[in-house]
């Protein structure tokens, strides 16, 4: 299966918050298979894994309180 690319919209606004979510997406989507743009006014989270389900990411944010939106391609 050909890795896909998710992206979000979220609230992840510095190295802090990212820190918050960087364990559980580091379990779900593997780690260095992701990344948030936090110098993007959108903060965009992108996800280099055709394992790991949409749900899934925006549940890992709203468990730890961030808010995601997902960009369509």
């Amino acid at each position: 299966m050909e890795n896909q690319t998710l992206k979000f919209k979220t609230n992840l606004n510095c190295s802090g918050c990212v820190a918050m979510v960087q364990n559980d997406l580091d379990n779900a989507a593997g780690e260095n298979q992701w990344e948030v743009d936090t110098n993007n006014p959108d903060k965009i989270l992108s996800i280099n894994n055709s394992a790991i389900q949409e749900s899934t990411v925006v549940e890992i944010l709203k468990k730890k309180g961030f808010k995601t939106e997902k960009i369509e391609l």
